[in-house]
C-alpha cells in the first residue's frame, strides 16, 4: 500500500524517508519545480532561508542542539545532510544551503521505495497520507484542510515572547489579576514614569525583522505589533497592554505602567508577555524588553514572531500521534502542526512517519517520553490549550519532575543527558517491533 506525502520540505522529506526505511512505498508530492511559493526559489527540496537555519550545535546546553541529537538517534535525513554539507560557523550548525538541498533531493529521488511527483495537490488524498505543506499552505488544499478540521487552520502567526519563571525577578513583580478577579494567574511587572518612557524610546528605535511583501498586509491587519502601536503616541501602550488600571502592588501603590505575564504551561514554569506581539529581531527583543525591571535577566524560551504561517489548532483537531481526529489515516507533520522552526518541523516529520507506520501495522501509538525534546514538543502541540500558539524547542517544555538543580548549566546538562538516554530506549523499542 502506497503512502502519499504532500510537501517536500524538511518535515515531508523526513516523513517520506522514515516511512520508506520502515518498508513502505511512498509517493512524495511537491509543486516544485513547476511552481514556487512566494518564499522559495530553489528547485530542490528542503530549501533553507539561511546557512545557520538549523541553529545551535550545542547538545547539552541548547534545546535545539538537544533536539538535533535526538533526531540523529532516529536516523534523521536532515542531520545526515547537515553533516555532509557543514560549514564552520562557531557554535552554530551551519550548512551550505545549495549543497544541503541538493543532497536531500538526491537521497530522496534515489531511494528505491520513494516516487517523487511534481504536482499541486488540491485535496487531502484518500487512504494513508502525511500532510506536510508547511507555513505557506494555501489555495484549494488549505480550503480542504479547513473543511476537514472544522475551520481550525490559522493563516498568520503573531506570537508574544515567552520567558522562564525562574528568570523573572519576583522582587520587582507581584502576582494579581486585574481588579482582584481570578486566582492570581498573572504576574505583573511595574514600571515607573522614567522607566516607561525610556522603554518606549528604545522600542521605537529597535531593529525590526524584514517581512516578505506577501506577508505585510495580512499580518498587520490581523494583529498590531507592540512597536507599531507605540508609534501612535508615547502614552498609547500605558493605555493599552501596559495599562496599570486595576493593579496594585502588595503595599497598595499603583505603578505608572505595568507589563503582565500570563502562564503558558500547567506547571507554571513558562510565562508569556501579554500583548507583546512583535516584529523586532530576536537580539532587539532581548535588549529592549530587558528594560522592564522584573525582566532584566529574563531567559527567553520563545521570542515573538510575526510571519505568514498556516498552522492548525492542533490540540483541537489532532490526536497525540499527529493523526487527524475522525480519520486516523491522515497525518500532519511539520510547521503546520504548530511546531516553530526548521529543526522542530523535521522532528515532527519523523514522528508522523513512525506513527503512521505503526498505524498501518496495527500497533499502538508510541511517542518519545516527555523527558525528551521531541516528545515534549509532540505533547505541547496536542495537549488542550485554549490559547494555543506555535512553539519551538526549549527547556521549559521538558518534563522536569524531580529535577532540582539550581545551576542552569548543570540542569540543562542533566536534562539533555536524560533525554538522550530516553530517546535511545524509545528507538530501540520502535526497531524491535518493526
Amino acid at each position: 500500500m502506497t503512502v502519499d506525502v504532500i510537501g517536500a520540505g524538511l518535515s515531508g522529506c523526513e516523513a517520506a524517508w522514515t516511512l520508506a526505511n520502515l518498508g513502505h512505498d511512498v509517493k512524495l508530492h511537491d509543486i516544485k519545480p513547476k511552481k514556487f511559493s512566494p518564499a522559495h526559489e530553489d528547485e530542490n527540496f528542503c530549501e533553507l532561508v539561511c546557512s545557520n537555519s538549523l541553529k545551535s550545535a550545542d547538545v547539552y546546553g541548547n534545546a535545539c542542539g538537544l533536539l538535533k541529537e535526538e533526531m540523529r538517534i532516529l536516523g534523521s535525513l536532515t542531520m545526515e545532510a547537515a553533516k555532509e554539507t557543514f560549514v564552520p560557523a562557531g557554535a552554530a550548525l551551519a550548512v551550505d544551503r545549495k549543497l544541503f538541498a541538493g543532497f536531500v533531493t538526491e537521497k530522496i529521488k534515489s531511494h528505491p521505495k520513494i516516487e517523487t511527483v511534481c504536482e499541486e495537490v488540491e485535496k487531502i488524498p484518500d487512504g494513508f497520507s502525511v500532510i506536510a505543506t508547511g507555513p505557506l499552505t494555501q489555495g484549494a488544499l488549505a480550503g480542504d484542510i479547513e473543511e476537514r478540521t472544522g475551520k481550525a487552520l490559522n493563516f498568520y502567526d503573531a506570537t508574544a515572547p515567552v520567558v522562564s519563571y525562574d528568570s523573572i525577578d519576583m522582587g520587582k513583580a507581584f502576582t494579581q489579576d486585574r481588579y482582584g478577579k481570578g486566582d492570581g494567574d498573572y504576574i505583573n511587572c511595574p514600571m515607573g514614569k522614567d522607566e516607561y518612557y525610556a522603554f518606549v524610546d528604545e522600542l521605537l528605535m529597535a531593529k525590526r525583522a524584514v517581512l516578505h511583501e506577501f506577508e505585510k498586509r495580512e499580518i498587520f491587519e490581523g494583529c498590531m505589533p507592540i512597536e507599531v502601536m507605540a508609534e501612535r503616541g508615547p502614552d498609547t501602550l500605558r493605555f493599552g497592554p501596559l495599562k496599570p488600571v486595576g493593579l496594585r502592588a502588595p503595599d497598595g501603590t499603583r505603578s505608572y505602567a505595568a507589563v503582565q505575564l500570563r502562564r503558558e504551561s500547567a506547571e507554571g514554569d513558562m510565562y508569556g508577555i501579554v500583548g507583546f506581539q512583535t516584529n523586532l529581531t530576536f537580539p532587539e527583543q532581548k535588549r529592549v524588553f530587558s528594560m522592564i525591571p522584573a525582566l532584566s535577566r529574563a531567559e527567553y524560551l520563545r521570542y515573538g514572531v510575526m510571519h505568514r504561517n498556516s498552522f492548525l489548532n492542533s490540540p483541537k483537531c489532532l490526536e497525540k500521534d499527529f493523526s487527524l481526529k475522525g480519520d486516523g489515516r491522515v497525518f500532519f507533520a511539520g510547521q503546520i502542526t504548530g511546531v516553530e522552526g526548521y529543526v522542530e518541523s523535521a522532528a515532527a516529520g519523523i514522528l508522523a512517519g513512525i506513527n503512521l507506520d505503526r498505524k498501518m501495522r496495527g500497533k499502538d501509538v508510541l511517542l518519545p517520553p516527555p523527558e525528551t525534546m521531541t516528545g515534549a514538543l509532540a505533547k505541547f502541540v496536542t495537549t488542550p490549550n485554549k490559547d494555543f500558539e506555535p512553539m519551538n524547542a526549549n527547556y521549559g517544555i521538558l518534563k522536569k519532575d524531580g529535577v532540582d538543580i539550581r545551576d542552569k548549566k548543570e540542569r540543562y546538562k542533566f536534562l539533555s543527558s536524560r533525554a538522550l538516554e530516553e530517546m535511545r530506549k524509545f528507538w530501540d523499542k520502535i526497531k524491535s517491533e518493526v
